[in-house]
Parts: C-alpha cells; structure tokens; sequence
C-alpha cells in the first residue's frame, strides 16, 4: 500500500530517449510524478524497444532493455516535425514541471523545443537536458565510446589482455544521476524563488568526475592506470578474484591492516601476519604478485561456501562472484525486483530504480507496466489536453500521432 508520493502532483515531459535520460523520468515516477513519455512517430518509439536477446518475443514491443528505465510512465507518440504535433507538445510542456531531453547541441533548437521556446510556454519549467561532451562539443553521445575515452576502457580489463568496455552503460547511469541532483535543487530553488531554469549535464564530465581515486593516481602520482583485472592499484588483497575447490571465485576486501591480519590467521598462515614484507599494505602492494599467489594456494582447498562461512564467521569482508541469477537469490535483492502484467498475459519484470530508503516510506511500491508504444496518446490528448475524439481521430488519420488501440 502506497504511504507517501512526495513527487505526486509533479509532471515530466521526457523528450530523452534509450538509457539516461530515460532512467531520470523513472526516478521521478517511482517517487509518484507522472510521466509523459514522448515518443517519435517516425521511429516507431524508442530504439530500445527494439534492442531484443535472441531468445526475447520479437513480436513485441516491450524489450527487455526497454523495461530497464521505463516503469510507471504513460506514453504519447507523436511527430515533432508537424506543427500540429510540436502544438501538443508545447500544451504539455506549460502543464509540466520538468523537461528531459537528450539531444545533441543545437537539435533542440532545430526542433524548436529548447529552452528559450518551452519557456514561453512555463516560465517556471526546469529543463534537464543531457549531452555527450557538454554544449560546446556537437558530439553525440555514446556510451561505449565516453568510456573510452574517460579512461575506463584503458584501465579495464586484464593485465595481458586488452582494453574492455564494461557491461552497462555506466556513462548513462553516472550522467543521469548527476541530472537528479541537480533537477532536486532546481526544484528546491523553484520552492524559494518561483523560477525555473536550464541544467545541462554530460557523460563525458560524468565519467570524469567519477575517476576518483584512478584519476588522483595521475594526477598527484603521475601514474597512469594500468589494466589490473580486479586487483586495486592501492590496497591488497582487495578486490583480487580467487578461486575455490568448486570452481568457483570469490572476492575479498582486506582494506586495513587488521582486517589482512585477520585474514591471514583465519587461512592458517599467522607466520604472514608479521612478515615484514606483507605486515604493512604498501609491502603488500609491492609484494602482490606473491602474497596474492600465496593466498589462493590457501583459498582453493576451500569450496566457495566453506571459504565464505569462514570468513564471515572471522568478520573479514568477503562474498562470491554471483551470475545474475545468483545475484537475485540473494534476499536483499528481491525487493528491487519490480513485476507487472499486461493485458495480454505476457509479464515483465524489472529493477527499481530507487535504492535508499527514509525513516518516512517515500516511494511508490507498485509501478504501472513499461508501457507499449502510444499506449496512452488518446488518453493523454482527451484527459489532459481536454481534445474532442474527432480532434484525436484526425490527428490519427494525418499521421501526426500514433495511438495504440
């Protein structure tokens, strides 16, 4: 049962599409804002919808990438590039709160819904937009390419093999969250001051700012990464993969002195624990290679249950490398999982997109479906828009909507 919407009564246009852009507007749906999802006529909706795992229903127009990033939303087709459908638009943007686009540098504007424009309609509107590189660079943004050249591609991988792309698109979820936290103190400004305004956030800058401590390596060490697997440049063991009796692999996350101490006695080696050459973390760091081949010739007599009730009894951090099924068999994942059911039967599910939680229980539990393409369009247009049925038909009939039946 639904407690709290601190969003509820807030509205989103999401002009955004595929990943970042998308992921905020689910933000704002799971803590009750409704969301408009608009979709381009002349693609037949979002990409996405069509990015599909061999064994998915090609039939479909739900993806199992699609329902990553869109639950809980209402979606409107429509083409921008018809002055009818750029009117719809600008009615929904003066009954709406935020504005997400990801559009290159001056596509907006050659669409005519910028900032400048949708401000006429909503002075107070706050219009989020996510690029590749920022405004100055007309780039479009990819993924795969930003973390390669952030540096993470560099630094990913094995030490004898080469450069790897990591599994999600992470430049999207870093960039999207840095567009959160800047929509929330635009609204909390908004509060204050009544005004809305214009946020701009990039991947490339995402990514950045999420170097951290790799990107401090340079520049205070003036040492550049180097592809380590899972090794950490600074602490061992920590973050090493081992493998058990089982074939199986677990990590550990000796980050302290004690904790490598503890560790160290628990595998029956206490001789280690004061051994001048591992005793203190930068021996260890020096001394890798041989500490490390040292500590799995003690792990691999282990199973990986074994090993891990080991440690956990000695309180030294560690888990084991889940697959994703594994991953969702662990309790405190289930309730991310997210299910829902459509009319016909098919189910789908999906990963919450809020993982916090507040003394006060501020999200919604149960989130409509990702919906299917112009699955709302009709409903949006009459209910929202107050438009007459042969307004919408006709609408229809020209090929400036798309609704679903």
């Amino acid at each position: 049962m639904i407690e709290k919407t601190p969003l509820q009564g807030l509205k989103v246009l999401e002009l955004a599409s595929v990943l970042a852009g998308p992921s905020v507007g689910m933000f704002f749906a799971e803590l009750g804002a409704t969301v408009y999802k608009i979709e381009n006529v002349t693609t037949l909706g979002d990409v996405t919808r069509k990015w599909k795992l061999p064994k998915e229903d090609a039939d479909t127009d739900i993806s199992g990438y699609f329902s990553c990033v869109n639950w809980g939303k209402s979606s409107f087709a429509v083409d921008l590039c018809r002055e009818e459908g750029l009117k719809i638009i600008y009615e929904l943007a003066a009954q709406c709160d935020i504005v997400l686009v990801s559009y290159k540098p001056g596509d907006a504007e050659k669409l005519k819904v910028d900032y400048p424009t949708l401000k006429q309609y909503n002075s107070g509107i706050i219009y989020s937009h996510i690029t590749g590189y920022g405004l100055q660079n007309p780039r479009a943004g990819f993924d795969a390419i930003i973390q390669a050249e952030a540096g993470f591609t560099f630094m990913n991988g094995e030490p004898d093999g080469p450069p790897t792309k990591m599994p999600v698109a992470l430049m999207d979820i870093l960039a999207a969250h840095q567009l959160k936290e800047a929509i929330l103190l635009a609204l909390y400004y908004r509060e204050k001051s009544g005004q809305g305004q214009y946020i701009e956030a990039s991947l490339f800058k995402a990514g950045i700012s999420s170097l951290a401590n790799q990107a401090t390596n340079w520049l205070v060490g003036k040492a550049i990464p180097q592809r380590m697997g899972s090794d950490h440049p600074n602490i061992v063991p920590y973050g090493t993969i081992f493998k058990t009796a089982d074939d199986k692999e677990i990590v550990m996350a000796a980050g302290t002195d004690k904790q490598y101490q503890q560790l160290i006695t628990a595998l029956g080696r206490p001789d280690l624990a004061t051994d001048c050459k591992f005793e203190k973390n930068h021996g260890r760091v020096i001394h890798k290679e041989e500490i490390n081949t040292i500590i799995q010739g003690l792990i691999i007599q282990y199973t990986r249950d074994e090993i891990l009730d080991l440690l956990q009894q000695k309180r030294i951090p560690a888990g084991g490398v889940f697959n994703m099924q594994e991953v969702f068999e662990v309790p405190e994942a289930q309730p991310m999982v997210l299910q829902g059911k459509y009319e016909t039967g098919m189910e789908i599910k999906g990963v919450r997109s809020i993982a916090f939680s507040t003394t006060d229980k501020m999200s919604v539990e149960n989130l409509t479906p990702p919906p299917h393409y112009g699955e709302h369009t009709r409903e949006i247009l009459a209910s929202v828009l107050n438009y007459e049925n042969e307004a919408i038909q006709e609408l229809i009939n020209k090929g400036v909507i798309y609704a679903r039946k």
